[in-house]
């Protein structure tokens, strides 16, 4: 009896196994046939480049002669959240000929936590509270004036 329990717990333990293995997402630049460390400068221009990677992830914001690619992989196991596993950004800078200058790789360990401001606006005027909020227009309402007749108008005009 002890024999087939602990049988029925290996042969469980082995069928659910498979149930908490990872599962990855991928993001961003997803390399097919040419990686973009595999660009070599001085040798490979723009158009190269964009015909071998394609579109990069973005551009630089002040220089226009920075393509930068990004790639995030995440793995999520069950229901907890995604964790980023790899993240690897490629900027590959042009010269003014459109030349290939050099081609920069970072990676996680290369990254730096920024911390966002967290003020907000200041608006004008109070907060209502709940029952401001329900009864508040209660008796402010104007009915739509109209042109009908009515036994205190019978021309119905406006005066």
């Amino acid at each position: 009896m002890a024999h087939r329990t602990i049988l029925a717990t290996v042969a469980l333990a082995c069928l659910t196994a498979g149930c908490i293995s990872p599962v990855q997402a991928y993001h961003g630049y997803a390399p097919d046939e040419v990686a973009p460390n595999q660009i070599t400068p001085g040798i490979d221009t723009r158009s190269s480049v964009l015909a071998q990677l394609g579109s990069p992830s973005t551009e630089s914001i002040f220089d226009d002669n920075t393509w930068i690619y990004i790639t995030t992989i995440q793995e999520r196991i069950a229901f907890y959240r995604p964790q980023i596993s790899t993240r690897t950004v490629t900027a590959i800078r042009f010269s003014e000929e459109d030349v290939v200058q050099e081609v920069l790789e970072y990676d996680q360990e290369d990254g730096r936590v920024l911390n966002y401001a967290s003020r907000e606006t200041p608006t004008r005027g109070r907060e209502l509270g709940l029952w401001e909020q329900i009864f508040g227009n209660v008796g402010r309402t104007v009915l739509p004036a109209t042109n009908e007749a009515t036994p205190g108008n019978p021309t119905g005009r406006r005066n």
